[in-house]
């Protein structure tokens, strides 16, 4: 396990206070661990618990000798729901009339829904509700209801659950500062809550791709997300970042009362330094799959990308720690010092020891021009091989030189048959040549290809 420090927006209680356990996913799941004070006997006891939305397919018992036999959960605290509840029941209708200053109302028995029907105080019958009705607070649900058939080995003191709920995620923001020759890295989890309350909970982050089954637990969870404001921030507080399976679990210190609209924000390791480079990459022309197509013989200008990659060297601080996927936003100071953003990627879970490539839009200073000189076909039994040349131009604004990789990236069979300057096969569908263009200059790269389909 790795020591990492978090700063964890939070309010702190006493251990003791702490109830409530979570796991919070990327994809929105969170795994919910409960302490309630319920007594549990010897045997089978009944409970019926207010715990918010869950998922009840999903509940568990958390101690060995405890055991959910069987249980019903209700969340029906709408009004339609209510009214089916009242069946059999005489409720009081507000007809919006006043007797002395005094609302009127009249009786009315619920006879059923589906449609509405109602047994007046005269004995006739409605299909149109005779008022606003006024539920008894017996009927109401002001939370969904769960009730447990719970069968216990011994005694005990409480009752500790496990279950699946929705209405949070997190995801990672990383802030990357170029200096020379070496970057600064600090990163952030953002926690928001759409409908998710829990107050003053142990609080867990795991970052991974864990597989979920095709059904979804419920509509509710698919709210958007969204910000309102962020929490306080607490002092700093050493935390503990381990693998469990095939993910990596952050741990946030303290505790944490999570609030529909609120958003949180945990900084995941302490600021780090690491060495980064620059890189240029013009793109070719190949489609990857299928026919190559004869393109018209006027230039196109293309972009030329430029990404930044940060150094991520084994038994280094930063080469050794797991990085959550997320956004990278990378800024660099001008000439005043003041930071200035220069770009923002996004890359996916990065494994210790793995460089973190982010790219972050064109050059301003460098333009490329490509062209397809000369295309021809032919058939092969049941194959067509084309052949074509291309030229690309690299035309330099800049005040030294630099190197710009022209890649062509291809499935299936395909051969460069030639080239101004030497390519490197990178892989089975993937080619580099590295351009070399002057300061305030332009450099030609050609090259011919043999595609079969």
């Amino acid at each position: 396990m790795r020591r990492l420090m978090l700063v964890a927006a939070t309010m702190f209680a006493s251990p003791l206070a702490a109830q409530t356990g979570l796991t919070i996913y990327n994809d929105g799941r969170v795994l919910v661990r409960r302490t309630l004070p319920v007594a549990l006997g010897s045997g089978v006891s009944n409970h019926r618990l207010s715990l918010g939305l869950l998922d009840p397919a999903s509940l568990f018992a958390l101690d060995s000798g405890v055991v959910v036999v069987g249980s019903a959960y209700d969340e029906s605290v709408d009004e339609v729901n209510t009214m089916r509840r009242a069946v059999g029941s005489t409720l009081k209708f507000l007809t919006g009339r006043e007797k002395n200053g005094i609302a009127d109302t009249v009786t009315a028995t619920v006879l059923g829904v589906n449609p509405e029907r109602f047994r007046l105080a005269g004995g006739q019958i409605s299909f149109q509700r005779p008022g606003l009705p006024l539920y008894p607070a017996e009927l109401v649900l002001a939370d969904p209801t769960l009730a447990l058939a719970i069968r216990s080995a011994l005694a005990r003191p409480s009752l500790r659950l496990g279950y699946f709920t929705g209405g949070a995620s997190w995801s990672a923001n990383y802030s990357v500062v170029l200096g020379r020759g070496t970057a600064r890295i600090s990163g952030q989890a953002s926690i928001p809550s759409a409908t998710l309350r829990a107050a003053d909970a142990d609080v867990q982050l795991l970052a991974g791709s864990v597989g979920r089954a095709a059904k979804d637990f419920s509509a509710r969870d698919q709210l958007q997300m969204r910000a309102a404001r962020v929490a306080e921030m607490a002092p700093q507080s050493e935390a503990v970042e381990q693998q469990v399976g095939e993910a990596h679990l952050y741990t946030i210190p303290g505790k944490l009362t999570l609030e529909p609209g609120v958003t949180a924000s945990v900084a995941l390791f302490e600021p780090a330094s690491a060495p980064w480079e620059r890189s240029y990459v013009v793109r070719g022309q190949l489609p990857y799959y299928g026919m190559l197509p004869q393109y018209g013989n006027e230039e196109n200008q293309v972009p030329v990308e430029v990404a930044y990659t940060l150094k991520r060297t084994p038994k280094t601080t930063f080469g050794d720690l797991p990085i959550p996927g997320g956004v990278f936003r990378l800024y660099e100071s001008d000439d005043a010092g003041r930071l200035q953003l220069i770009g923002e990627s996004s890359a996916g879970h990065t494994a210790p020891g793995r460089d973190l490539r982010l790219s972050a839009g064109a050059a301003f200073d460098l333009t490329a021009k490509r062209v397809q000189m000369s295309y021809s076909t032919r058939r092969d039994s049941l194959r067509t091989i084309a052949t074509a040349d291309y030229r690309i131009t690299i035309t330099s604004a800049k005040d030294s030189a630099v190197t710009v990789e022209v890649i062509e990236e291809r499935h299936g069979d395909w051969t460069v048959l030639s080239s101004s300057i030497p390519g490197e096969k990178i892989s089975s569908t993937r080619t580099r040549f590295r351009v070399r263009v002057p300061a305030m200059g332009e450099a030609v790269l050609t090259y011919r290809v043999r595609v079969v389909w």
